[in-house]
This record gives structure tokens, sequence and C-alpha cells, in this order.
């Protein structure tokens, strides 16, 4: 059909849907009790953001510390003990407690409203799986305060560390469950799969991967925890630990669970740039490729031998050497070539378009600017993690691994946060303030930066990951330092932006219509492409009160009145 007939049905009606939105239909607008009990997904995904920033604070603090007990190489601020702990926490607190509740978070909110779902299928189960990695954080820190950890004295507290790490991990499948199923049965009227807006299809990718991944990761958790408890024989007790679980920490599998924030900034790019996505079934094609990471996840594997040819080296070795590459290309190349495809065709739609012989200007709004900076950093840190993966070069064991896996994470919650600029205005009818944002995006990406290039540094000079002993030759005083100092602005960066988005986020901010205050956002701030701004601002609890039925994959920008963009632009069936 042309791309100037309707592609809602029945059409958007935005006098009857702002009447919709009644007083205290907001989640935000209810009591503590009801917000803790709520099966509303936006009021889920919510805590799990809020969890996150929480998280976020913490870790950047740990990094902060570590790194000034890294700075002079002898490891004396700290007891040794006490060292081990925190190594450890950090290094789970920057997936479990910052990265995967963050991102799933982002799909909760955003997924159902995309869909045009009234609600996340199962939202009593991710309900309950955001209380179980609540729980089950809260015991690992416990277990950690209390010597517990990796290498830990305490052998009841080493027990409930490997317990309590299960138990956060099976909350998080209950939560990627939901979101997968979601994406899978819930969705609009004529909206295939691939009408499925890109951030969708890359929660849908990411949830199915983590399906996968975690119950294995729960799986070793539980022999871990049953070997320590009996024989101690099979897995080393408390210093097999980390032997056994850091795989789901580094490596490639964080490609997986940085999926969304690919997703979000491929979605975000068009509308940027006032156009349709071109070759869209090859962006999507290009997500997959990056959840091909969930088999390093899987299996478990993280590092390989390259097959140098050298003296002495027979047909056999050879091909084993072969076997090894293929499993690098297969489980670090693949992802890195799916991001790479994903901003080659985000970059064919940030060219300049001509409408009537006229230039479309960008629409360049904060969240981009997020986007942008997060996007580089999460290649950069799967480009180390490439490198890494390389047994030969002897990095394993270094800070360049440790390097890798701040690109990613930070990298990600830098997307993260713009993610959350771009969606509070369907959550709180209030827009953020742009310059306030613009100093957010600065931050966090030069926090990054400072806290992980120096490692890749320091990686080649052999300083070891998870010690603060280490032969301070060389520039190793002033690139912990920049360590440091990077760990302190991402600090910063997420104290600013609870300071500044939490207010709303839990409904002390906002407006109930698009024109009663000053910052009401309006229902389609963007002038965005997705069925989620169809609906009013603050979208009521069940979202829609209609039923709309999708004809194209950005059905708000075909319908919308000026038809600069539908008459002059290729569908996209």
């Amino acid at each position: 059909m042309s791309t100037l007939e309707p592609t809602l049905d029945p059409p958007l009606d935005r006098a009857t849907a702002e009447g919709s939105a009644q007083p205290g239909t907001r989640a935000g607008a209810r009591s503590l009790v009801g917000v803790l009990t709520s099966s509303d997904h936006k009021v889920i995904g919510r805590l799990l953001i809020g969890s996150a920033v929480v998280g976020l604070v913490a870790v950047g603090a740990l990094g902060a510390l570590l790194g000034l007990e890294r700075i002079d190489g002898d490891g004396t601020l700290l007891r040794r003990s006490a060292l081990t702990q925190l190594f450890a926490g950090y290094r789970v607190g920057l997936v479990e407690a910052v990265l995967l509740p963050l991102m799933l978070g982002l799909c909760v909110i955003a997924v159902p409203l995309q869909l045009g779902a009234r609600s996340l299928a199962f939202p009593r189960a991710a309900a309950a799986g955001w209380w179980a990695w609540l729980g089950g954080m809260v015991l690992v820190v416990v277990a950690l305060a209390n010597n517990g950890g990796p290498f830990g004295g305490n052998e009841t507290m080493v027990g409930l560390y490997v317990a309590a790490n299960a138990l956060a991990l099976l909350g998080l499948t209950m939560v990627a469950g939901t979101v997968a199923t979601s994406v899978l049965t819930t969705r609009a009227p004529g909206m295939r799969m691939k009408r499925v807006p890109l951030f969708s299809w890359s929660a849908v990718v990411m949830s199915i991967g983590l399906v996968l991944v975690l119950p294995v990761a729960v799986g070793v958790h539980v022999f871990v925890y049953v070997d320590y408890q009996y024989t101690r024989g099979a897995f080393g007790a408390a210093s097999g630990i980390p032997g056994w679980t850091f795989y789901l920490l580094t490596g490639p599998v964080l490609a997986l669970f940085a999926l969304p924030a690919i997703g979000f900034v491929a979605e975000l790019v068009p509308v940027v740039f006032r156009q349709r996505l071109p070759l869209r079934p090859v962006a999507l094609a290009g997500l997959g490729l990056v959840g091909v990471a969930a088999l390093a996840g899987v299996t478990q594997q993280q590092v390989v031998e390259l097959p140098w040819v050298g003296s002495g080296l027979s047909l056999s070795e050879l091909g084993t050497k072969l076997a090894d590459l293929i499993t690098l290309g297969v489980l670090v190349g693949l992802p890195v070539l799916g991001v790479l495809v994903v901003l080659g065709v985000a970059a064919l739609a940030a060219k300049p378009v001509k409408v009537r012989g006229e230039t479309v200007r960008p629409n360049l709004i904060a969240p981009f600017a997020f986007a942008f900076f997060g996007v580089n950093l999460i290649f950069i840190g799967m480009i180390v993690g490439l490198v890494n993966g390389i047994d030969d070069l002897g990095l394993q064991g270094t800070v360049f691994e440790e390097a890798g896996a701040i690109y990613v994470v930070y990298g990600a919650v830098t997307v993260g946060f713009g993610a959350v600029a771009y969606w509070i205005p369907k959550l709180t009818g209030r827009l953020l303030p742009t310059p306030a944002l613009l100093g957010l995006a600065a931050l966090s990406a030069l926090g990054t930066v400072l806290a992980s290039l120096p490692y890749v540094w320091a990686g080649f000079a052999d300083q070891p990951a998870s010690s603060a002993v280490y032969d301070n030759g060389g520039p190793g005083e002033l690139l912990n330092l920049a360590v440091t100092a990077g760990h302190g602005l991402m600090l910063l960066a997420a104290l600013g932006f609870a300071g500044l988005v939490l207010p709303a986020l839990v409904g002390l901010a906002g407006a109930t219509s698009a024109d009663d205050d000053d910052g009401a956002s309006g229902d389609d701030p963007w002038h965005a492409h997705t069925l989620e701004w169809a609906t009013t601002s603050p979208a009521p609890v069940d979202n829609f009160d209609v039923v709309h039925s999708v004809m194209s994959p950005e059905p708000l920008l075909d319908s919308r009145a000026a038809p600069d963009f539908a008459r002059d632009t290729k569908a996209t069936a």
C-alpha cells in the first residue's frame, strides 16, 4: 500500500487518548507498597533501572578505591583479604549489579509500548525476578563483607556468596524470559517479526541469549556450591570460584549483555536524521550476529591460541590451532562484525536527505550524544576483547582484559542514560533539560575513557589483574591515577543522572498532559517512528486505549500529518 495511507488502525485520536490519562494512573503516583508490589511493566522497569544506578554508584566508588590502591604498586592501603573481596565485588558488580539490570530495565519499560501491547507477558514473573535479583545482590554484599567471596576464609560466607550469585542470576533469567515472551507473543496486529522495532528486536535476541546463558551459569554455581560444601576436590574450593565463574564477567558474552544499547542506537539514528532506516533487514541480521556471543557464555570459552607457524609445528598442531582460530572467529569475530554491520547501516541513515531540493536538518537531540559516545566505546571494548582472546599475545591475567570489560559496561551505561532520557517523556510527560544531559554525556564518556584506556597500556606492561601488587616501572603511577579519576567521573555521572532522572521516575516530577506547565513534552516530542509514541504522555497503566494495526516498521512516520518524509522516502515493508 502507499506510504501516505494510514498505518494505524484505528487512526490515532489524540483527544480521546488524552482523556484516558486520569489522575492516579501514572505508575509513579502510587504508594511505596503499591510500587513494590506492582505488575505494571513501567514500574518494574523503573525498579530495575533505579537499582542499576545504585549499583553504578557503588561500583564507581569501588573502582576509584581500587585504582587508588594500585597507584604505588605495593598494595599497602587495604588488608589483603579485604582487597580480594573488593576486587570480586567490583567485577561482579559491573555485570550483575549494573549492566544486566540496566539493559533489562530498559527492555521491560519500552518493549511492550513498542509492540503496542497493554502489558508485559507474565509481569508477576518479572517482578519476582527483580526481587530474586535484589535479594541475591544484597546477600552477595553481605558475603563479601564477611570474607566470603573468592579466596575467602569464612566457610559459611563463601557458600552464601556462591548461592547468592545463583539466586541473582536466576532472577535475571526470569526477567529475560518475560521480555522474550512479550516480543514473540504480544505484538500488535500486523507487526510481523520483520516489522518489530530495532530496539525490541535487540531485546528479544539478548533475552533469548540470556535464557540460554544464565541457566548454565546458575548450574555452574550449583556445582561449585555442592563441591564446596562436601568434597572440595573438583572445583578448587574457594580459590577455584573465579576460574569457574569468571567467564560470565568478561569476554564476548558482554557484547550480548550490551546488545539493547546497540539496538537503541540503530533505532535512534533514523529519528535524529528524519528518515527511514535503509537496509533494515541487514541491520536486523547484524543485531542477530551480535547475539552469537551467547555461544561464548554457553561454552564458557574465552581465549584461544592463533595458528602462528613456527619451527617444529606439526600438521596435527596446526590443525588444532586452525580450529582455535575458527572458534575465535565465531565467538568473538561474528559479534564484532555484527556491530560493524549495524553501525554501517546507521551511518547510511545519517546521510543528509533532500526533500524538494532542500536538505533536511537533523534533530540533534540530547539522547543522541549519549548514543554516539556510548556505542563507539562499546565497539572499542569489543575490539579489546578480541585482542585479549588471543592467548599468544600473553595478555591473559593482566589489566588489559579489565579495560575491555570497562569499555563495554560503561559504554552501555552511557547509551542507557540516553535511552532513559529518550523514553522518560513517555513515563512522566516531561522533557529533561538539554544542557544537563549534554554535560552528563560528556562526563560519562570521559570517565569511561580514563577508566579503561590506561589499562590497555598497562596490560602490555604486564600489570596483573585483580591485584594491587606489581612491578611499578614506567608510567604505572600515572596510568592508575588516570583510572582512579575515570571511575570517580563515572561516580559523579551516576549521581548527577540520579539527581536529574530519579525524581521524575518515582513520580516527584512530571505533567499529566502536554500543555499544563513549562517543560511538558507532549505525546511525541522527538517526532519518532515507533508505536510507543502513539499513546499519551505519561502512558496510562494499560498503555493503549485501543489496539492499533501496524502496516509498516515506522507506523508513526507514515501516519504523521506532514508528508515530507513519507512521500519522498522509500517505504520499508
